[in-house]
Formats: C-alpha cells, sequence, structure tokens
C-alpha cells in the first residue's frame, strides 16, 4: 500500500491528538491517540517524545498490528505494542487513547476502581471504572508495553466485561487507557474519564462514606441516552 493511502489515518491520529491538550488532558509530550484502518490492519500513532505544537499529520507513524512500523521517519509512541495487543485482540475498534490526566491517573496511583456515584457517570456507563491490578515484576522487566496491553485485557475478562461493556479502563500505578469505534470517540471517552474520576475525587472528599448510585437511577439516566427507547439528543 502506497504512503498516499495513510492519509485519513494519519489525519485522524493527528486531529485526536491535538484534542488532549486543547482538553486539558496532556502536558508537553505526555500521551497518544492511535487511529486504526482495519482493512488494511495498521494504525497510525503519535511519534515519541514529540511536543503537541510541533506535530502534523505527516509525522503520524503507520505501524501494523504486531507493532512493525510501515511507513514513518519518526520513532512511533513508546506505548505503540499496548496499541498493537488491543487492535489485534478487539476487532471493532478504532481509536486507542492513552494520556496521565491528573485525577483518572491519581485513581490509577491508589489503585482503585472509580465508584460509580452519580448520573453523570451513569450517562456513559453502568460500572465502577475498573483499575487493572499492577503488573508482576517478571513482566515489567520483559516486553513492559506488550504486557501492558495483556494486562488491560486480563482485567476485563476477569470480572466478566468486554471492551463494548466499557470503553476506559485504569492500569494500576500507572494511567488511564481508553477506546472506542473512532479516535475523535476515544478521546471523547478519555475527557469523561477524566471529568468522572474528578467528581468522584470530590465527593470522597466531601462525604468519606457517600453511597453508590442507586441501580434505577444508574439504569435510568444510561437507557435514556443509550438504550433501545432512548430520548436523549436530537
Amino acid at each position: 500500500m502506497s504512503t498516499q493511502k495513510y492519509q485519513a489515518i494519519r489525519k485522524a491520529a493527528y486531529e485526536a491528538n491535538m484534542q488532549l491538550p486543547a482538553l486539558g488532558l496532556v502536558i508537553f509530550t505526555f500521551g497518544n491517540v492511535s487511529a486504526a484502518d482495519r482493512g488494511a490492519g495498521v494504525f497510525a500513532i503519535k511519534p515519541s517524545g514529540v511536543p503537541y505544537e510541533e506535530l502534523s499529520p505527516e509525522m503520524m507513524v503507520v505501524v501494523d498490528f504486531n507493532g512493525k512500523v510501515i511507513a514513518g521517519d519518526l520513532r512511533p509512541s513508546s506505548d505503540t505494542l499496548t496499541h498493537a495487543v488491543l487492535y489485534k485482540h478487539w476487532e471493532h475498534i478504532g481509536g486507542i487513547v492513552h494520556t496521565h490526566s491528573t485525577y483518572a491517573t491519581a485513581w490509577a496511583q491508589s489503585q482503585r476502581d472509580i465508584p460509580i456515584y452519580g448520573t453523570t457517570h451513569a450517562d456513559h456507563n453502568t460500572l465502577d471504572i475498573p483499575c487493572a491490578p499492577p503488573m508482576p515484576d517478571e513482566l515489567i522487566a520483559g516486553d513492559y508495553e506488550y504486557q501492558t496491553g495483556f494486562q488491560i485485557m486480563n482485567t476485563l475478562e476477569e470480572r466478566h466485561l468486554t471492551y463494548e461493556d466499557i470503553e476506559m479502563v485504569l492500569v494500576g500505578n500507572h494511567a488511564p487507557f481508553t477506546w472506542g469505534s473512532t479516535p475523535a470517540k476515544a478521546v471523547y471517552n478519555s475527557a469523561v474519564l477524566e471529568s468522572i474520576a474528578q467528581m468522584a475525587y470530590l465527593t470522597e472528599s466531601i462525604n468519606l462514606h457517600a453511597p453508590r448510585l442507586k441501580d434505577s437511577l444508574i439504569k435510568k439516566h444510561y437507557e435514556r441516552k443509550h438504550g433501545p427507547n432512548s430520548y436523549y439528543g436530537q
């Protein structure tokens, strides 16, 4: 496939990456977004260590689902193998985001799920946001970024969840990952996760024993946006 054919995913990856600083989800060179082309079996991802203000669509690195660079002159994000593992095993996602956004990362560092305390959370999913347990030492010493992909997948599997049930996760002691059908949806999920994380932190700071949201409200708020008889929006 010619480089010309990668323009669409490079542009999508670039535009999605530029949303991260605009939404206050990253500083300096932190974080990355990738955009997949399922038909070609490749994805475009931010180059490693390049400030956002210096990025361009042409600088996005194209990689296959095994993590091999297909096109691009720069080194891809250090998290590329995590993205590759998830794309390879989760066939319906088109975008992945990794940030170190403040509140979501604080929950990850605390090794805690984010409880579903309110209707803002329930508008987007019906579950606590899972936090994957920290990786064992022998895996950290091995192919760390590759193993992070399995760390994420194993956490969902252990909780009997699919990547379609929930599109966000915390990696214990590390930071959040989100995904979606498109890079734009993955970025949206990343922003929602950060907002939910901040609200949950503030909730516990006001009332350490705040109750979890009632099941009836979880169901009502989720289904009015996502259920078969949804009535939110135009």
